[in-house]
């Protein structure tokens, strides 16, 4: 982005905060048939037929870097034959797919469209200038007066040029798609909320109807830059919902998140509205959605009960991690850093912290959940395969990544290079490796 344009866009921005707006609603009240068909773990799983291993993706934040990286890893898996003698590829065995920020723009349009994807999804959204088009259309004349937020300009830019009217109704009518969980934060009560209908069901709404660009919008959507996606809180359901119900948790924080949900379904009047941003706030990998949902479902014992699946003997977890390593510029001068710079340090110690207790959670918890799912018959294996930018040899590819910024535009060189390395990274992991010598 040209940066007299950036400026300009930045002081409308400013300015145009200052008028009172008021997202959109998108989200409806259920009805009595939507929560028995849902878009949601239960129902999606039912569609797909069981594989040889249970293979879950998670694609972090990271804007248009994150996209890329994951679509990399797409191509790769699709690449990689299921075993030797066979012409399925790993990329029909993946059954889950949890997103976040730019992630999410990946997940959500592999999980809309399949194959279709490897033809359309660079020049539907990596070739673009995400952040050029956003600008034009908010200094728009038209606009210059109107009430819709930033954010629902945003989603209105995403609907026309990505998904095309699409809601999660259409995610459904793929054969075999994997369960897509879109992850954004909920400023009212700090709760990690996801796309799914067994969140929704809380809300007494019906995803199904809800557009996958509001969605994604606000998994994406970074506070005070973007105000937040509005989703409204029904009341006049009683929900029978696996996340909510009573069980002896071991864990404050999870205890912590079954209440903050409780509040939707018992404090209606106070939490009227769900105010949701950025999914990273909360977990910007996608790993913390599936632990909870699991977790608090019980465990994966009682989920396989519930989805009457029996456990394959391998389970895959591909992490794809597009966190950059801060420039170490601001340590080699006393003088006092700018408010940019402070507040990007901030964030880069907040989120690097927080991903490395998530992946030492997951990764324990993937011990134990194979463990509880083994017996004497057969034994589960459990794979977890973190990629990320460290995991390069070279010093200087490591550079050129970690100087990509996490916006919504990239040369043709960043983009070639990082589809390239998400397929490298995978390929060399020793994990990888292992689970293709298994099978």
């Amino acid at each position: 982005m040209k940066p007299p344009l950036l400026a300009i866009g930045i002081i409308w921005m400013l300015l145009l905060s200052g008028c009172t707006t008021h997202s959109v609603i998108s989200n409806k009240k259920i009805t009595p048939s939507a929560t028995s068909d849902g878009y949601g773990l239960a129902s999606q799983i039912h569609r797909r037929p069981p594989g040889k291993i249970t293979l879950v993706l998670s694609f972090s934040g990271g804007g248009s870097r994150a996209a890329a990286l994951s679509y990399g890893v797409l191509k790769a898996l699709r690449q990689t034959p299921l075993t030797p003698s066979e012409n399925t590829s790993l990329l029909s065995e993946v059954d889950v797919i949890s997103a976040v920020s730019g992630g999410s723009f990946t997940a959500a349009y592999y999980a809309l469209h399949g194959e279709r994807t490897f033809a359309h999804f660079e020049n539907d959204f990596l070739n673009q200038n995400i952040q050029e088009n956003l600008i034009t259309e908010l200094l728009y004349p038209s606009q210059w007066f109107s009430n819709l937020g930033r954010t629902d300009i945003a989603a209105d830019l995403y609907e026309q040029s990505v998904f095309k009217g699409a809601t999660f109704a259409d995610l459904g009518k793929r054969p075999n798609a994997p369960l897509l969980m879109i992850n954004a934060s909920d400023l009212s009560n700090g709760v990690r909320f996801s796309f799914v209908q067994e969140y929704f069901d809380l809300l007494c709404s019906d995803l199904a109807s809800y557009p996958i660009s509001r969605a994604v919008t606000a998994s994406s959507s970074v506070p005070v830059l973007f105000n937040p996606v509005v989703v409204e809180n029904f009341s006049g359901c009683s929900p029978d919902n696996l996340l909510i119900k009573e069980s002896p948790l071991n864990s404050l924080q999870l205890e912590e998140t079954r209440q903050g949900l409780l509040t939707y379904l018992n404090e209606k009047e106070k939490h009227r509205y769900l105010h949701l941003v950025d999914g990273g706030i909360t977990d910007n990998l996608g790993l913390r959605a599936i632990y909870d949902f699991m977790e608090l479902s019980g465990g994966p014992l009682a989920m396989n009960k519930r989805l009457k699946r029996t456990p394959s003997d391998k389970l895959v977890v591909i992490v794809v991690n597009a966190s950059t390593q801060s420039s170490l510029d601001l340590a080699r001068s006393r003088a006092t850093p700018s408010i940019e710079t402070s507040l990007n340090a901030m964030t880069d110690i907040q989120i690097h912290r927080y991903n490395a207790t998530t992946l030492e959670l997951f990764e324990r918890a993937m011990a134990s959940w194979s463990t509880s799912l083994s017996t004497q018959e057969k034994q589960v294996t459990p794979y977890f395969i973190e990629l990320n930018f460290k995991q390069l040899a070279d010093e200087q590819e490591r550079q050129f990544f970690n100087a990509i910024p996490t916006g919504f535009n990239l040369t043709e060189e960043q983009k070639q290079q990082l589809i390239e390395a998400g397929g490298k990274l995978l390929q060399q992991h020793p994990k990888f490796q292992q689970l293709l010598n298994a099978l």
